[in-house]
């Protein structure tokens, strides 16, 4: 499960809508099972995994300037590929206000950590918010939400294959024109998007995104399109594959349920997530897959999500889902059967045409 929601940037607030949903347990009850140290951001954990990604970034360019051998390049673009992914995930935390409790700090840092990755900083901070306010409702998810059949009938053949089976390149179309039926762009003031309070700090972002496109323009120019390619846009690739692939898995799963009407809330859609396993990888992108407690307590600092899992688990029982599936598998069976939810139902799971 994943995915984020709070009103006000604050999902506690949801606590007396949930005690009328059909859930055995309410927000409070996972809340006070959780030490209360892990609501707590501790800067030093959060500057020394900062640093260390940058660190690491740097010693890898440094390698690859040094080596410049093609039987290097393509380890290379992995390996910083997934740095550039781990990067993305500190300026993650810092948009939900969880790297500290200084939100100038949590800004500043926020943009050292997505403008160099071509992210705008404020306007994905605030497309994220909205989806965490609507995890697992149909109508009003900001991302990765299902079709209806009906929808899908009508769907041309291009539109399916770019959806359902070119979609780990989707992420740089939806910073520029947000999910399909959803209106307004991450660099835009004006976008539907963003409250009027909220437009300086989006332009601020995109001058920022607007300067590193120079800066890399000016590099090519430099340097030469081979640099661009060998140093910038081949990890680039794979570090949105990354974001797109943990997204998509985050929510996509045969049986994790789709919410319409009233039958939606805060905490079915919260826990409507799921919690996967990377094995190695868990540690170096600052355990992402640990997304159920992300999305219940959204400002709850990366490297305490794993202490707060174990404690809810107990709690929740059955409707904590997780999976140990390899994640190329989990990945093939979503994509083949995770097609469209049907027309009518409150509460829905997904199906294809595969499925009978």
């Amino acid at each position: 499960m994943q995915s984020n929601t709070i009103p006000a940037n604050n999902p506690h607030d949801c606590e007396l809508s949930e005690k009328t949903t059909k859930l055995p347990f309410t927000l409070q009850d996972l809340k006070v099972a959780i030490p209360a140290e892990c609501f707590q951001p501790n800067l030093i954990k959060s500057l020394f995994y900062f640093f260390r990604d940058i660190l690491i970034i740097t010693l890898l360019y440094a390698v690859a300037h040094y080596l410049d051998s093609w039987y290097f390049w393509p380890v290379f673009w992995v390996m910083q590929g997934t740095m550039f992914w781990a990067l993305f995930v500190i300026g993650h935390d810092c948009g939900h206000q969880s790297f500290s409790k200084h939100k100038w700090l949590n800004d500043l840092i926020g943009h050292l950590s997505h403008t160099p990755i071509l992210v705008p900083y404020h306007g994905w901070r605030i497309s994220h918010r909205t989806h965490h306010k609507n995890t697992g409702n149909i109508d009003n998810d900001e991302s990765w939400y299902p079709v209806t059949k009906s929808q899908y009938k009508q769907m041309p053949l291009l539109q399916k294959l770019g959806r359902y089976y070119v979609f780990l390149l989707a992420y740089p179309v939806y910073l520029f024109k947000r999910s399909p039926g959803k209106d307004g762009s991450h660099f835009l003031p004006s976008s539907p998007l963003f409250k009027p309070s909220e437009k300086q700090d989006v332009l601020t972002s995109t001058i920022l995104w607007i300067g590193m496109v120079g800066l890399l323009g000016f590099f090519t120019y430099q340097w030469g399109w081979m640099w661009l390619l060998k140093y910038y846009a081949m990890p680039y690739i794979v570090f949105v594959i990354w974001l797109d692939l943990v997204t998509f898995l985050h929510h996509t799963e045969p049986d994790i349920p789709w919410y319409r009407g009233e039958d939606w809330t805060f905490l079915k859609g919260a826990i409507s997530s799921i919690d996967r396993d990377y094995g190695f990888i868990n540690h170096i992108h600052h355990d992402i897959g640990t997304h159920v407690a992300h999305h219940i307590f959204l400002n709850m600092p990366h490297y305490n999500l794993r202490r707060a899992t174990e404690a809810i688990k107990p709690i929740m029982g059955e409707y904590f889902h997780q999976s140990q599936e390899p994640i190329w598998k989990a990945l093939c069976r979503s994509a083949l059967s995770c097609h469209f939810v049907p027309d009518t139902g409150n509460k829905v799971y997904y199906t294809s045409n595969r499925q009978k």
